[in-house]
């Protein structure tokens, strides 16, 4: 009888911990400990042994990949969240926002302003301070799990329409930022892998199509579409995102869920709890010192960053929202004011994750650079999470005394 109380319990618990890590909240805490606990150890007595760590080699020559434990975060774990973006992306243009054209415009705009005007900014900073130009992508991605696991902190009083215009406009940001590392963090093609990958990404449809069932089917699957995107030359994260919008995401006649929304209910927690976290774990350490700090300052690469981060999201988003509310017949949902969408353009700012593996795609043939680049991805990120918090509680109270003051209706 203890035996089965005992098993009855670690289910329990098991499945406590999946719901959490299923939480918007959830993914930004788990981010904030693994990128806390990467810059203690970076810069802590152990720092030497983290390194080494780091940049111990995996590799499996037969299969092509000769890959150190960072890079094993950023190419293979990755692939989990870009896979679990790939589904979120897929609903959105299936079922959600983006499927109606005047309700997606707004963000949609949002996005690409968030995304150009950051990359100018960049630029701005490395042609004047004669920089490298090659970092421009690096402060054009949003974080989802970061900004929303922020918002879901700080804006409980705040309208719902702000999380779906927020939501909206990371997906396209993120369809946005897949597009780039695809076209130009892409090294010499092999046409052949490419050709296999392909292949293989037909076999998964049709096999998804034809509503065969098994994970013992699918993983071996998907293991070797990543091998062969890795050994194309393409980054294997862009595997993850191609089979996550092969998904069918609208339920069929007999199920109550779509087989999109099953996988990402099991995938989600792993994505959340597991391989993000790890990613960030050996992405976000580096050290920081009074020196390093000093040389960034006189470096425009991480200056184009920090400001085209904070900045460049601010003016890129909330310029882009408003001028095109200004001058089409696109408006503004009635819940939210100009100032609610500037907390979110802040809220933007946080580049985070994808931030951080552009930088490594930059900057790898130079350490010192890229080290410097990571900790202004950073700093910009923990500025514009700081900035717009403080935005957002403070529009949280003024809803909330709205809301307040507003006189009974009948349904009250």
């Amino acid at each position: 009888m203890p035996s089965f109380k005992s098993s009855a319990e670690d289910t329990r618990n098991r499945r406590s911990i999946a719901e959490y890590l299923r939480l918007e909240v959830s993914g930004g805490v788990m981010l904030i400990v693994a990128a806390t606990i990467a810059l203690i150890l970076a810069n802590s007595p152990v720092s030497d042994g983290y390194f080494s760590l780091r940049d111990h080699h995996l590799d499996i020559p037969f299969l092509g990949l000769e890959l150190s434990v960072g890079h094993w975060a950023s190419d293979g774990l990755l692939a989990v969240f870009f896979f679990v973006a790939g589904i979120e992306l897929k609903r959105e243009l299936v079922v959600g926002e983006l499927r109606r054209p005047a309700a997606a415009l707004l963000p949609v705009v949002a996005a690409v302003g968030g995304m150009a005007v950051p990359a100018l900014i960049y630029v701005a900073f490395a042609a004047s301070g004669g920089g490298d130009l090659g970092g421009w992508a690096v402060p054009m991605a949003t974080d989802i799990a970061f900004a929303l696991g922020v918002l879901a902190v700080v804006g409980r009083n705040l309208p719902s329409a702000l999380r779906t215009f927020l939501l909206t406009l990371a997906i396209v940001d993120d369809l946005i930022a897949i597009m780039v590392i695809a076209i130009f963090f892409t090294s010499t093609l092999n046409l052949w892998a490419l050709a296999g990958a392909l292949v293989g990404l037909l076999v998964f449809s049709l096999l998804h199509r034809r509503d065969v069932h098994g994970w013992y089917v699918y993983v071996p699957l998907a293991v070797a579409i990543w091998v062969l995107m890795y050994n194309s030359g393409v980054h294997a994260t862009i595997a993850g995102v191609a089979m996550g919008m092969l998904l069918r995401v609208t339920a069929g006649e007999f199920e109550k869920e779509s087989p999109a929304e099953r996988v990402e209910h099991l995938v989600h927690p792993i994505s959340a709890g597991v391989c993000v976290p790890l990613f960030a774990l050996f992405a976000a350490g580096v050290p920081i010192s009074g020196g390093i700090l000093a040389d960034m300052v006189t470096e425009p690469e991480p200056l184009g960053v920090v400001a085209g981060l904070f900045l460049g999201k601010t003016i890129g988003v909330f310029g882009a929202t408003y001028l095109t509310a200004r001058f089409t017949r696109a408006r503004l949902n009635p819940a939210l004011g100009w100032a609610d969408v500037a907390g979110g353009a802040m809220l933007a700012g946080i580049g985070f994750t994808v931030s951080l593996l552009i930088a490594e795609l930059a900057f790898a043939d130079q350490p010192a650079l890229e080290e410097h680049v990571k900790a202004a991805v950073l700093i910009g990120s923990i500025i514009s999470a700081i900035v717009a918090s403080t935005v957002l509680t403070l529009r949280g109270r003024r809803h909330r005394r709205r809301l307040a003051a507003a006189p009974p209706t009948d349904a009250d």
